[in-house]
């Protein structure tokens, strides 16, 4: 996520400086995750038709138990198809049903995948000294609040055309941004400790305790799947909202920056 602020129209006058804002391996592994987190989304919902990990009682009429399926059934009464399928997830957002052994394979190579891309973005993190703006500080609570509350009012405020000033920020990323990309990047390490307690729990037993048993390294894994697909698509609507210069430092490495403006950003 990102604030929108070098959307703003800048007087000609104000000094800029262009500074340097992701190391190399910290933009390649970015790009890297997009369709690796695509593929082993879809995958994985292939992988939960299997064995879901939201259940309920079997409904009397449907007999289904299965929570995705039924939230399915709801999507294709609004997306109508071929008729109320309690797979319309699975075939229109996984890789289908029926093909356990197939997804399997795939999502464990894209896993490791993962892992290593993963690697890559630690390494540009430390020789980049990226890991610094994204430690979490303990005013971040009531800044991520107040920015929360800036982006639920900035539409509503435009359209009346009343004042709506940014909440003030310090550094390249406020406190919302900061505390989403913080626990993007722990899930992702649960995500990848909750699979090897799911794939190895025999061999792996203390791995598989930490999360209670092997059912709670399912649900962990699932949820971090969910948090995954919630954060994509904020993110990219604010990286649009925020300009061009933002999606360009994610290619070049090197951003505009205005030397101070109202925010105290620099």
């Amino acid at each position: 996520m990102t604030s929108p602020k070098s959307a703003r129209v800048m007087p000609p006058d104000v000094p800029v400086r262009i500074v340097r804002r992701h190391h190399a391996l910290v933009r390649l592994s970015h790009w890297l995750n997009v369709p690796l987190l695509l593929l082993l989304i879809g995958s994985g919902l292939s992988i939960h038709w299997a064995a879901p990990v939201l259940v309920h009682a079997i409904d009397p009429v449907t007999r289904s138990k299965d929570v995705v399926g039924d939230l399915g059934v709801a999507l294709d009464r609004v997306i109508p198809t071929a008729g109320a399928s309690r797979d319309w997830i699975y075939d229109h957002l996984g890789f289908g049903t029926r093909n356990l052994a197939q997804v399997l394979s795939l999502h464990w190579l894209l896993a490791y995948l993962f892992m290593a891309n993963g690697l890559l973005y630690l390494i540009g993190l430390l020789a980049g000294g990226g890991w610094r703006v994204l430690v979490p500080r303990p005013s971040d609570p009531s800044g991520a609040l107040a920015m929360m509350r800036y982006y639920l009012g900035v539409v509503p405020m435009a359209i009346g055309r009343r004042p709506w000033p940014h909440p003030p920020v310090k550094g390249p990323y406020n406190a919302l941004q900061r505390g989403g990309y913080f626990t993007v990047i722990v899930a992702g390490l649960l995500v990848v400790l909750s699979g090897w307690a799911m794939h190895k729990p025999s061999q792996l037993g203390w791995l598989e305790r930490l999360f209670i048993d092997y059912n709670g390294a399912r649900v962990v894994h699932f949820a971090c799947m969910v948090l995954f697909a919630l954060f994509v698509v904020p993110h990219v609507i604010l990286v649009i909202l925020d300009g061009f210069d933002t999606f360009r430092s994610m290619v070049t490495g090197w951003s505009k920056r205005v030397k101070e403006d109202s925010h105290g950003e620099v």
